[in-house]
């Protein structure tokens, strides 16, 4: 009797068990098929605003839809939090660009068009803006950051703020990119137990979901180009100095700059021309005077990389055979399509890590007491020495790594201190005259390519990262621009490609990156798949 009742029960279990794994197989199909539905899936700022023009939708209705995608998706599904508040005013905003255009009144390139700020960018609004930390959940700036004004001049609706990790990832030792004590951890949309990397992780996975056509990141070394890679966008680190930093909750003054995300390079391009200018509050945009330029759209060309004399950078080779293998694949159709390539062993012979950590160290120290100075005398935190001792009784805060580095800057002395002009000295040198500039000048180069990292590893919250590659450092340091487009994929996995090279040469850069994504179109949505 015990082996008839033991078969009879194993087969009720098999039956269970192909109910279960039936529904889920459904559930999943059915997810697909309404993230795949979204009507504007896709779309780029050109084909949206024809829509506009001609009637076929409204700027509410756009607005509405990602508001809904973003709900379906972001705060419930496969809950990617890479959004930590939505903008209560958009819809209203919304109509009021509807009723401008219906007038006649264009603001700018992008009206009508929604955006995620990385919620380390100010607004003057309804929103707090709090780098991702519950000591700045309640923050209220009292103005907006120059992004967040440039962009409004230029039309677009800031529809909310991003997730991001805390502080910009700058906070302490073994952080998991992506988490956040405000928002939590956010997951890769391509396979959701994957890493999105950081700092700019909600900005590229909303842009990649298709929960925002635009997002601006920001970046002191790879928060742009690392996101960018691991959710299979293109991203825009700019020249320190092209795109103001003010009201930017900073970590060095050096090294920092904001940048458009997007998923062409059309697109970044159109975004970044509405961001540049002149900011009297940031002196570094001074020195971009007669070097920006308000379209960068006229130097997309799909012949692009005819002629053009390339560096490989050849440091983040060799680590990963599966991102040799798309890298060279790469290399072998930048030939094809004109383009000369040589290879390069090194590009600066000095320890600028070194220097670099120390300089960040310093202008973290200054940067964040000037940035809670401006918040006015009702800051809820008033220096960083109040930060640290906020997170130090914060019961969330300290849950999953340390705060090392904040408690290694409240260390240092000002800016006047001899160890950090020598440092900042050193950096500059062999980043710049000694590193780039010296290498692209010896092989009369006009752009640097590697691949911008490795396939997002697992996201682990008791180890941290597990970073296997990058190629970001050494523009990041020089302050120079840095664009990434999709590469291709290992298996499910989005890898970008890198193009790199001299101060304020985003016209050469975008030229090269858009003859490249063009003539590949490596670009695919992501699937929300769950790890097997």
């Amino acid at each position: 009797m015990s082996n008839i009742f033991f078969n009879k029960f194993k087969n009720v279990f098999f039956i269970l068990l192909l109910l279960q794994f039936s529904c889920q197989v459904s559930s999943e199909k059915k997810q697909a098929a309404e993230t795949e539905n979204f009507r504007f899936m896709e779309l780029g700022i050109a084909e949206l605003q024809q829509g506009f023009k001609d009637g076929t939708y409204t700027i509410k209705e756009v607005v509405e839809a990602y508001l809904k995608r973003i709900e379906e998706l972001d705060g419930s599904g496969p809950t990617l939090n890479s959004i930590i508040q939505i903008n209560p005013d958009a819809i209203k905003n919304a109509e009021q660009l509807d009723l401008e255009m219906a007038q006649g009144n264009i603001r700018g390139p992008l009206h009508g068009i929604p955006i995620l700020l990385k919620d380390n960018i100010d607004t003057h609004d309804k929103m707090a803006t709090t780098s991702g930390s519950r000591a700045l959940l309640n923050s209220y700036p009292l103005r907006d950051s120059h992004v967040a004004k440039q962009l409004k001049e230029g039309g677009a609706i800031i529809i909310g703020k991003a997730n991001l990790s805390e502080w910009a990832n700058f906070r302490g030792e073994l952080s998991s990119s992506g988490w956040s004590g405000v928002g939590g951890q956010t997951k890769n949309p391509y396979v959701l137990d994957r890493n999105p990397c950081g700092s700019s992780s909600g900005s590229a996975v909303a842009v990649s979901a298709n929960l925002s056509m635009l997002a601006i990141g920001t970046e002191t070394n790879g928060s742009i180009v690392c996101p960018s890679n691991n959710n299979g966008i293109v991203g825009i680190k700019p020249t320190v100095g092209l795109v103001s930093r003010s009201g930017v909750i900073p970590i060095s003054f050096t090294q920092d700059t904001p940048g458009p995300m997007a998923r062409t390079v059309l697109d970044a391009a159109i975004c970044l021309g509405v961001l540049t200018g002149i900011d009297p509050a940031d002196e570094k945009t001074l020195a971009g005077q007669e070097k920006f330029y308000k379209d960068y759209t006229q130097f997309l060309k799909e012949d692009g990389l005819r002629g053009k004399r390339i560096g490989l950078y050849q440091i983040p080779l060799g680590k990963n055979y599966k991102v040799d293998t798309l890298m060279s694949k790469a290399v072998a159709f930048m030939k094809r399509q004109g383009a000369e390539i040589i290879d390069i062993n090194e590009i600066s012979s000095a320890d600028v890590g070194g220097y670099s950590f120390q300089v960040m160290l310093y202008e973290y120290k200054d940067g964040l007491n000037k940035y809670f100075r401006s918040l006015g005398p009702n800051a809820a935190i008033k220096s960083l020495e109040e930060l640290i001792a906020f997170n130090r009784k914060d019961s969330i805060e300290l849950k999953f790594y340390n705060q090392r580095y904040l408690e290694m800057a409240q260390e240092k002395g000002d800016l006047t201190d001899g160890a950090y002009q020598e440092a900042l000295a050193n950096m500059l040198k062999w980043s710049r005259e000694e590193g780039i500039d010296r290498i692209m000048n010896l092989h009369q180069l006009d752009a640097i390519i590697a691949p911008t990292g490795s396939p997002a590893w697992k996201t682990d919250l008791i180890n941290g990262d597990s970073f296997q590659l990058g190629s970001s450092s050494p523009a990041a340091r020089a302050g120079y621009p840095n664009i990434t487009v999709p590469m291709g994929y290992v298996d499910e996995l989005p890898v970008g490609i890198s193009f790199f090279g001299r101060a304020w040469s985003e016209p050469v850069l975008l030229e090269i990156a858009y003859a490249y994504e063009q003539g590949t179109k490596h670009r695919k949505a992501p699937k929300f798949l769950t790890p097997e």
